[in-house]
């Protein structure tokens, strides 16, 4: 995690399009989750801090409360984040921003994939976003304003090996949200999509065999021939904070003419044109 997540909200800044608005981010409580509330924090707005555990956005709550409400919210439950949508419409105002961050991979080889970890990736990778982006935006398009980032992958536009369930996912994803967009950009609300590459978050941990994490690094800077995996140009895996910025930017005003748009954020991996 970045240094941004020093306590308290003073020097925080205001950005068009945020300052004092609200902002509902699921996948809160670490990783980029955690960076997204606390960039939209340093920007003025309020944030709903969801997860599907209280540990994480309880911590981020304590840190922030003046500007940050912690619920717990299993995305994968339709009617739950409903309720939830509904609830927080009720009790603290207008939705303005949804973040959808919330997400999970299962590794695999396809021809060895359990069928319900197949299941169990799109309940939370595809579903839950629909569930969420659906929620939002009826709300979103009454009003005739509001901004919907879904954060996918640059595994949704290039095939990983052991990693079918997730990209397949993740691309779905994508496809819907640009769908989404076109359905709702007439009564004015945008929806835009941030691809991250390798990022220094417990997932991308997890993926790395117990050991020397800086080794673990370079060989994903340098690439892999083997698994048909290029490296990174810019040299330097991601913080959650660099996924973060890219999130508030297509989140705030000053992205008020970019909808429709998959924002690659992958250090160059994968020779994107």
């Amino acid at each position: 995690m970045s240094a941004r997540t020093g306590g308290g909200t003073a020097g925080t800044t205001g950005e068009p399009g945020l300052d004092g608005r609200l902002a509902l981010v699921t996948g809160a409580g670490r990783g980029i989750g955690a960076a997204v509330v606390t960039a939209l924090v340093e920007r003025g707005a309020r944030v709903l801090a969801t997860d599907l555990g209280p540990e994480g956005i309880g911590e981020l709550a304590e840190r922030h409360p003046h500007q940050v409400t912690a619920r717990t919210l299993d995305v994968t439950d339709a009617a739950a984040v409903e309720a939830l949508v509904d609830d927080t419409e009720t009790t603290l105002g207008a939705l303005d921003v949804c973040v959808n961050v919330a997400g999970v991979l299962r590794m695999s080889d396809v021809v060895d994939l359990d069928h319900a970890d197949w299941a169990a990736t799109f309940a939370v990778n595809t579903n839950g976003v629909f569930h969420v982006s659906q929620a939002a935006a009826r709300r979103m398009t009454a009003r005739g304003r509001g901004s919907i980032v879904t954060v996918a992958s640059n595994a949704g536009g290039i095939p990983r090996t052991g990693m079918a369930a997730y990209a397949a996912s993740k691309a779905a994803t994508v496809m819907f949200t640009k769908c989404l967009g076109l359905e709702v950009a007439g009564r004015g609300v945008r929806c835009n999509t941030v691809s991250p590459g390798s990022t220094l978050t417990d997932m991308q941990r997890g993926m790395w065999a117990a050991g020397d994490e800086d080794a673990a690094a370079r060989r994903v800077i340098e690439g892999d021939p083997a698994t048909y995996r290029t490296g990174i140009p810019l040299g330097r895996i991601a913080e959650p904070s660099d996924i973060a910025d890219a999130v508030v930017f297509l989140a705030s005003d000053r992205a008020r003419h970019i909808t429709l748009h998959d924002l690659y954020v992958d250090g160059g991996a994968t020779l994107r044109a």
